[in-house]
């Protein structure tokens, strides 16, 4: 189309060569600007046949109805140039005054970004092909150009180029614009352009590179990425003429395995290889770039392939100090210029890191770097002048940028300074200045830890004099509080071997006087943390007290229940003949009364209910069928070999049956004795007595196996009387940096399924779903994977992700503390003193407790006074009626509600 847009711009203008000549030179001017003006349409129209809807034509000053109009003027030109030559001069001259004035604006101001743009659109516009070119080229050396002006300049040059050295020369200006920014369109733009040149020599190897490299690039970009896949997809397959298969990629575990089995045959083209298709697949794994680039470093040391990995590298994964420090080691080991190190430096303070601590490392390698171009042999020089400015410019990054943004400078010890000290005593004898940086030291809270000053000591003994060494031992025996007697003895060995009697005597007092304070106040703090002791064993003994208080009062309680559900059933006679039976009363019976026609009680019954005849018939439908169970004891002294079984499901009929071939499966198994309530039914929990303790200890790793649909819990067999705090949690509650913690799971979520999900980003140790005690999932997860890098690469690439129409979040798993409430040992009733809680139990007295006195009879009382460990007696003279409510049966019920 451009051809053809270009040879009918011939004819127009040889047309008018051919006219005569006496038309005038002004004539002949004329005419070529109309035949520069006709070509310039033409090479606007047919680039935007090329490029298509993306081309914005209004920008340019045109549109589908001037192009029309234009193509119009321009046929018309050819048999009359000089019609409508007015328009295109005056058009003309505005757009020649504009191009005059942009340029000279760029010549004042060559960074006018603005000014660059207007002029090549002008340019273009007017059909000057050589200028435009030019203006193009200056700007691209000034400024990066965006995708659209790239692309706009690649389509005109690609519409003009006819030969082998046309096609070069749009080869490198693709080279140049992928090199501004990462565009997938200029790649893809590439990758079609180049399979045009297909039948030339190397034409096919050309475009396999083309594509290749794209991928590297943007093979990876989520939007765009697809296109080029598809692209080189659809190449490959009409080259061999079928669908060209895709193997699943490896793993970042399996290419680990690869990589070191190829590491021990040896071969560099092979190693490389395996190390760039890793990359491909886990460009975000940083000790897959470190591993590799070490590799390089000591194997091949190849200047170009070296320089280019470590590029990559920082590229791919800027957050890690590593790779950028790694990088500026190989730069100075290839000799690259030390402004080229420098600006690399300066990319690294950019990048972003997630520590203050790694701020801290990529200065340690800069300045390192610098003291290592220093010639100490002169007194003064360039580099050293530099070194020093960087060591003042990298405290002031520390203490400005780094601790205004992590609250810490990351350099509590403050080694960069102890590093600059060391360098001005030992490489610049100038020892007042490493003074001054160890007194900076000292002022940012390191006086107190002793290591610092015996640190200051030794660089004064070596490159110092003994005054000075007498007078910093003196100030750590007054400041340090960690190891303060290491600080004496170290002043007292230096005074007995160089000092006078005078220095003698004063480092003895002053040791003396020192140590005394220390051990003041080591006693003071020790006393206090065994009144703390104290106080924690005291209150112990309380919760100890007031437990078995409560137990005994629970007792004592169920024993007056039992009573007066004999004397309720006695009055019940007196009452009515009525069959029909109260539910709570049902319940109560249900639990306490043995079936009738038992001679006599067993072994669980209430004994409170020796003796007592229960009417038979009323009873007989409602009763359950009673298992005669043994009371179940255990002996304490064999908790080493017994572990404890709960949360099992109440429908087992028989819990030893069931349960005996799991333990087994840990070691021989002495006893299995599951807990029956009184009825006879299983109460979901049994202790399992072993031979020996390693089989118990094995017997713990079956805790939360599933048994029958419900999580089974194992735990070790504790007495919680005598250890009122002990609690099993056999999880972490720290944080774990490879474990990631799922949420927003489907409840039909499977392990299966998660693992497969999973697996792809890394090697699985382990997974956890979990469960409530019923078993059933709550949509939460714990995945533990082999290292910290593959958590990290799957928490990127898995948050987020939909898993059967759910939404999940994934992170690293850091559970929050839980607060555990203090347990108080008394609360305040309401208008009164403080009463137990254990009277009332583990929730105060609850609605459940219902009073069986009417409300009728009820009195105010008076809050009864509380002695050391309970309800204090009643006063003298008071008597039990009046603090006391008086018991009635059935019949005194009845009677008091028929006077209503």
């Amino acid at each position: 189309m451009a051809t053809a847009a270009a040879a009918s711009a011939s004819e127009a203008e040889a047309e008018p060569k051919a006219g005569p000549k006496a038309e005038g030179e002004e004539d002949e001017a004329k005419a070529a600007r109309t035949r520069r003006k006709v070509l310039s349409r033409a090479v606007a129209a047919a680039t935007y046949k090329t490029i298509g809807p993306e081309w914005d034509q209004q920008e340019e000053g045109v549109s589908e109805s001037d192009g029309d109009e234009e193509y119009a003027m321009a046929s018309s030109a050819e048999s009359s140039p000089g019609e409508y030559e007015w328009e295109y001069d005056e058009e003309e001259e505005k757009n020649q005054l504009e191009i005059e004035r942009l340029e000279e604006q760029l010549s004042i101001n060559v960074y006018d970004y603005n000014c660059h743009v207007d002029l090549i659109r002008l340019l273009r516009l007017e059909g000057e092909l050589t200028k435009v070119r030019m203006a193009r080229q200056k700007m691209s050396e000034i400024f990066p150009l965006t995708e659209e002006l790239w692309l706009e300049w690649l389509h005109d040059e690609i519409s003009m180029a006819l030969d082998g050295l046309d096609r070069e020369h749009v080869y490198d200006l693709f080279e140049k614009a992928v090199k501004d920014y990462i565009c997938p369109n200029i790649w893809l733009e590439y990758g079609q352009y180049s399979v045009g040149g297909i039948g030339q020599k190397g034409g096919l190897e050309k475009v396999r590179s083309v594509f290749e490299r794209a991928l590297s690039s943007v093979g990876l970009h989520m939007t765009k990425g697809l296109a080029i896949w598809e692209a080189y997809r659809e190449f490959e397959s009409a080259i061999v003429e079928a669908a060209r298969l895709q193997a699943e990629a490896p793993r970042l575990a399996e290419y680990q395995a690869y990589i070191d089995f190829e590491m021990k045959i040896g071969d560099p083209a092979r190693i490389q290889l395996i190390f760039e298709r890793a990359l491909v697949e886990n460009c975000l794994v940083p000790d897959l770039w470190i591993r590799y680039s070490q590799y390089l470093d000591r194997q091949l040391k190849v200047k170009d392939l070296v320089l280019s990995v470590h590029s990559r590298a920082v590229r791919n994964c800027p957050w890690t100090v590593a790779l950028w420090s790694r990088y500026l080691l190989a730069m100075e080991r290839h000799g690259v210029d030390h402004r080229g190190i420098s600006v690399t430096f300066e990319k690294a303070l950019s990048a972003g890191f997630i520590q203050a601590t790694d701020y801290v490392e990529i200065w340690q390698a800069y300045l390192d770097y610098l003291r290592r171009r220093v010639d100490f042999k002169q007194d003064s020089s360039k580099e050293l002048e530099e070194l020093r400015s960087a060591f003042a410019r990298a405290l002031e990054y520390l203490k400005q940028e780094v601790e205004e943004r992590f609250n810490e400078s990351g350099d509590p010890s403050c080694l960069i300074m102890q590093n600059w000290a060391r360098i001005e005593a030992r490489l610049c004898n100038n020892m007042q200045k490493a003074r001054e940086l160890w007194d900076s030291i000292m002022t940012k809270g390191n006086a107190k830890y002793a290591n610092m000053w015996l640190e200051y000591y030794n660089l004064e003994r070596a490159h110092g004099d003994t005054q000075h060494c007498r007078k910093a031992l003196h100030r750590a025996v007054q400041c340090t509080s960690d190891y303060p007697e290491h600080v004496c003895e170290v002043l007292l060995t230096m005074e007995r071997t160089e000092g006078t009697l005078e220095d003698w005597d004063i480092a003895v007092q002053k040791t003396e006087t020192r140590l005394a304070r220390v051990n003041e106040q080591r006693i003071k703090a020790a006393e206090k943390e065994a009144a703390l002791a104290q106080q924690e064993e005291e209150k112990a003994e309380q919760r100890k007290r007031a437990r078995a208080e409560k137990k005994a009062l629970k007792k004592k309680k169920k024993t007056r229940g039992a009573e007066k559900n004999t004397v309720d059933e006695d009055d019940e006679k007196e009452w009515g003949d009525e069959e029909e039976e109260q539910p709570s009363k049902r319940r109560r019976l249900e639990n306490s009364v043995p079936p009738t026609g038992e001679a006599e009680r067993g072994p669980d019954a209430d004994p409170g209910l020796v003796g007592v005849e229960l009417p038979s018939k009323p009873k007989e439908r409602v009763a359950a069928p009673r298992r005669d169970v043994p009371k179940v004891l255990h002996d304490s002294s064999k908790d080493g070999i017994t572990v404890f079984v709960s949360n099992l499901p109440y429908s087992l009929e028989e819990p030893a049956t069931v349960l005996r071939p799991l333990f087994e499966a840990c070691g021989d198994v002495v006893e299995i004795r599951p807990i029956f309530s009184n009825r006879g039914d299983f109460r979901g929990y049994c202790y399992v007595e072993f031979k020996e303790e390693a089989a118990a200890q094995r017997a713990l790793e079956l805790d939360r196996k599933s048994v029958e649909g419900r999580p089974m819990f194992v735990s070790p067999c504790v007495d919680k009387s005598k250890n009122p705090d002990f609690k099993v949690f056999r999880y972490s509650t720290a944080l774990e940096k490879h474990k990631l913690f799922i949420s927003g799971l489907p409840f039909s979520c499977t392990r299966e399924e998660l693992e497969e999900i999973c697996k792809a980003h890394g090697t699985v140790k382990d997974i956890r779903l979990v469960t409530n005690r019923a078993g059933k999932p709550k949509g939460l997860a714990y995945v533990e994977y082999e290292n910290e890098s593959q958590a990290s690469q799957a928490v990127l690439k898995m948050d987020g992700m939909t898993v059967k129409e759910n939404i999940i979040k994934v992170a690293i798993s850091n559970p929050p503390q839980r607060k555990v409430p203090e347990k108080p040992e008394a609360r305040k009733a309401p208008g009164g003193p403080l009463v137990p809680r254990q009277i009332y139990g583990a929730r105060g007295k609850g609605r459940t407790q219902l009073s069986l006195l009417p409300r009728a009879l009820q009195r105010p009382g008076a809050p009864a006074a509380q002695a050391e460990n309970g309800p204090a007696p009643p006063p003298a003279g008071a008597t039990p009626a009046a603090t006391e409510a008086p018991k009635m049966s059935n019949a005194d019920f009845a009677k008091l509600l028929l006077r209503k």
